[in-house]
């Protein structure tokens, strides 16, 4: 793996033609979270993808379609017509130097851009392919299971993303008590509308100091987010070749 911290003569020499492009995000994560968690996330997924498949990793992308984070202060969102377009411009510069596989892994779950641009992506260009690493559907379930977070009803800035911050980069973490338990109705307009008319503080999902230490809290998201990155590399390579091969088959 190599990464934009090496140099154009360390790329060369070492032939890559595979590239992971990372996206993360800006946006609140309640009252009390740093807003650049799912920035921190992508940058592990890149790096664990770009050791398994061998790939030039990219810096991340701070910016994604956050809309409905957008009425709280400090949260960027970008439309998914510019997102796209820069993506596609990286992809396409790219391929022109020889690199003919690409993998796009975000820290945002609300990026449904995702699957649409990158099957656009490869009909539009047929000498190259765009994955991301969703080939392990069990992925999310398995980690939550080792980390111990079964039965926890939360979207976004709860307590599981309280451990998560508090493992990632727990400088930035005030510990206060955060969110509520949201209505079960309220999930069927979650993706129509902003959060806050939707939750009490951006929080789906709730966190009450206390009840764990904050090394412990810092374990279970490191146990969660190692598990759930490990089952998503198991695979992956297989997946890329395989799809590759298929793809550059003319004759089919």
């Amino acid at each position: 793996m190599l990464d934009y911290t090496n140099t154009t003569a360390q790329l060369t020499e070492h032939n890559l033609d595979t590239v992971v492009i990372p996206v993360g995000a800006t946006e609140q994560f309640g009252p009390y979270l740093p807003m650049h968690l799912d920035t921190l996330i992508a940058e592990k997924y890149a790096k664990a993808y770009g050791e398994v498949l061998n790939a030039y990793v990219l810096p991340s992308l701070p910016f994604n379609t956050s809309e409905e984070h957008a009425n709280f202060k400090g949260t960027v969102t970008v439309s998914p017509n510019i997102l796209t377009a820069m993506l596609e411009e990286i992809i396409y510069n790219l391929s022109k130097q020889g690199f003919c596989k690409f993998l796009i892994c975000s820290g945002h779950g609300g990026a449904y851009w995702e699957g649409a641009f990158i099957k656009h992506i490869n009909y539009k260009y047929p000498d190259i392919l765009v994955i991301h690493p969703h080939h392990q559907h069990d992925a999310w379930s398995v980690a939550v299971k080792a980390a111990g977070f079964e039965g926890i009803d939360e979207l976004h800035g709860g307590f599981m993303s309280v451990c998560t911050a508090l493992w990632l980069c727990p400088e930035n973490v005030i510990l206060q008590p955060m969110g509520s338990e949201i209505p079960d109705r309220n999930r069927t307009f979650a993706d129509f509308m902003g959060w806050d008319k939707l939750t009490k503080d951006g929080c789906w999902g709730n966190y009450v100091p206390g009840e764990l230490t904050q090394e412990e809290m810092a374990e279970k998201g490191r146990v969660f987010w190692e598990t759930f990155i490990s089952r998503k590399c198991e695979g992956l390579k297989a997946v890329l070749e395989e799809a590759y091969q298929r793809k550059m088959d003319r004759k089919s």
